[in-house]
């Protein structure tokens, strides 16, 4: 029984360390700055896609994600809060017998200092995240390195995260996901994306994931 669980938006709310970030970039660049609300949309996504969307073209997205993380590496990274429950919820996982893993677009960098100063490191076997040349940021890509370096089989494997981007990355590698509502994709966005199940909170999470790992079939996901 494996569980790859997403950073941002699943395990801890970034909104204020992110959002402060992107405004920090932005301002560094000469462009306008929307409120922090407005940014919320960037959670999850790979930066630099998010930067290229932002900023309508890829020319100045590089220097974008280069300002963006000399603030988030620093101050950012840590005006972040753990979702009640997660601790909680990870802790039974581990004595149930699931195997955590981190499967994140974030730096691994920045995302195993994040785990570690929330004391979560304790609950997962590793912390994966992409590369400062965007390697893996992808979660289709992130989820096949997964896979390349723990050998366990996608079948007893589930993918847990609120973006669409972690229904994807799944479904492309045979894995099942669960779309978690406390993060910031709509249901919408993750039903229309393919995902095996919705969760609202954090303590009806179990069943699902020790279902799905377990190969046992679940309905189909509603609205």
């Amino acid at each position: 029984m494996i569980a790859l669980f997403d950073l941002d938006g699943t395990l801890t709310d970034p909104k204020t360390g992110i959002t402060r970030s992107v405004q920090y970039a932005l301002d560094k660049l000469g462009r306008p700055v929307p409120d922090a609300d407005d940014l919320t949309w960037m959670i999850g996504p790979p930066l630099i896609a998010s930067f290229t969307e932002l900023l309508g073209g890829a020319e100045q997205a590089q220097d974008a994600v280069r300002f963006y993380r000399e603030r988030y590496s620093d101050v950012g990274l840590f005006e972040n809060e753990v979702y009640a429950g997660i601790p909680l919820l990870l802790r039974t996982l581990q004595e149930r017998g699931v195997r955590l893993f981190v499967a994140t677009s974030k730096l691994q960098v920045f995302a195993r200092r994040i785990i570690d100063h929330f004391d979560l490191s304790r609950f997962f076997i590793e912390i994966y995240g992409s590369e400062p040349d965007n390697r893996n940021a992808d979660k289709r890509d992130l989820i096949r390195h997964i896979l390349d370096q723990e050998r366990f089989d996608p079948v007893r494997a589930v993918m847990i995260g609120d973006r669409k981007h972690d229904a994807i990355g799944a479904k492309a590698n045979g894995m099942a996901s669960i779309g978690i509502t406390w993060g910031y994709g709509s249901r919408e966005e993750l039903l229309a994306a393919g995902i095996d199940r919705l969760v609202d909170t954090p303590d009806a999470l179990e069943e699902p994931i020790l279902a799905l790992t377990a190969s046992t079939p679940l309905p189909a996901a509603k609205a």
